[in-house]
């Protein structure tokens, strides 16, 4: 087996803001490199600074100090190549489910026929046929989550960013979708980067699992989640890696 291919590297990352309080300190001090086709995951305690780390691999906020790497060139502000899937989903009430999952192509001017066909292929992945004319108001919490994620996939991202996706869903929904990303991932090998504060959910996705302590956020330490897929939650292999991580966090998740 060759060596693997850095897509994405992250070298002294930081980010701070601020207050009328003084600085605070989000972010301190993260390198990280994330290989082609991985499914990487954040976890960490609930508002230590996961979802920041993501906002500015994003380009949606702006490191303090540091470098972020793309295919070994720097990235400053969004990237194209780069997509992102939010816990709120923000789709637009007023457009249909293909609507929603075209609108990315469609502001590029893709013409009709082949964006709609790129459309239609990413909502038959993610098990929506035959929902294509129905709104928003008319789909369920998991339902939505998928026309989100068949929006990101419908632009090509390079590299998918996930931040808590299911954080809102009740746990048999969450868990039925948790089986869906693997299985999209595993059928589209493309490199995902998924924030979760939920140490099951981080141990049945990731291929590798970054542990930050509680904010600042820093890594603690690195997790090879070698399992074979699809993960059984109630083996001892499982069980045995859940709760090396478990010991290790800084607040109960």
């Amino acid at each position: 087996m060759g060596e693997k291919k850095i897509r994405l590297k992250l070298t002294n990352l930081k980010k701070s803001y601020d207050t009328a309080k003084g600085k605070f300190q989000a972010v301190e001090q993260v390198d990280l490199e994330v290989y082609d086709n991985e499914f990487l995951v954040l976890l960490g305690p609930g508002h230590c600074g996961k979802t920041v780390l993501l906002n500015m691999i994003a380009g949606l906020e702006e490191q303090t100090e540091g470098e972020i790497l793309l295919d070994g060139k720097a990235i400053n502000g969004s990237d194209p190549r780069i997509g992102m899937v939010f816990q709120k989903t923000a789709l637009m009430p007023w457009k249909t489910v293909m609507q929603n999952v075209e609108i990315g192509p469609k502001f590029r001017k893709v013409e009709k026929t082949p964006r709609r066909k790129k459309a239609q292929e990413y909502i038959d992945l993610v098990g929506l046929k035959g929902f294509e004319k129905s709104y928003p108001s008319e789909l369920s919490g998991g339902m939505k989550q998928r026309v989100g994620i068949a929006r990101a996939y419908t632009n090509d991202p390079e590299i998918l960013l996930m931040d808590e996706p299911f954080g809102a869903l009740d746990a048999q929904t969450r868990f039925v979708m948790e089986q869906e990303v693997s299985r999209i991932w595993e059928q589209e090998k493309r490199t995902i980067i998924f924030v979760t504060n939920n140490i099951e959910e981080a141990c049945y996705l990731g291929d590798r699992i970054v542990l930050f302590s509680e904010c600042p956020a820093k890594v603690k330490e690195i997790y090879v989640n070698d399992l074979p897929r699809p993960r059984d939650v109630i083996s001892p292999e499982f069980l045995k890696l859940r709760t090396r991580i478990s010991d290790n966090t800084d607040l109960a998740l």
